[in-house]
């Protein structure tokens, strides 16, 4: 995947009922680019299907994880890129001390989570993760 891939799958990340004509508008590129750039990713098996988001609480059935990653020189920007682009990465914040970037995960199961903190090791840049999975909620009434 390349940058434009990226951008394109950060554009249906927030959006995924975008028409072809918007994403082509948004990214700068001919109507024919994005309609072949969908297809191949889908038939790469990048994306894999198109959904609704929904507010979390509302989703019981899923596992939230958090990656905390050090970004190697001068590389942020394009390690939020790639992070963007990937389906797995609900969000990601920028902070201080010892970790660069927290990327918070959500997962169908185990595999899957495995699968994208696969992915995640694979992007140049990034120099170290360290992840911990959310077990439960605690709040004050």
């Amino acid at each position: 995947m390349d940058t434009l891939d990226q951008q394109l799958i950060a554009l249906l990340r927030v959006d995924a009922r975008a028409s072809v004509a918007t994403l082509a508008h948004k990214l700068g590129v001919s109507r024919g680019t994005v309609t072949n750039r969908l297809r191949r990713l889908e038939d790469d098996g990048v994306i894999v299907g198109y959904t609704v988001r929904l507010r979390p609480d509302s989703q019981p059935a899923h596992i939230t994880a958090w990656t905390s990653i050090t970004v190697e020189g001068n590389q942020t920007r394009k390690v939020i890129s790639m992070l963007l682009g990937e389906p797995g990465v609900a969000a990601i914040h920028d902070t201080n001390g010892r970790w660069d970037l927290l990327a918070e995960l959500r997962c169908a199961n185990l595999k899957e989570l495995g699968n994208v903190l696969e992915r995640l090791r694979l992007i140049k840049g990034i120099g170290a993760t360290e992840t911990s999975i959310h077990l439960q909620t605690y709040k004050l009434a």
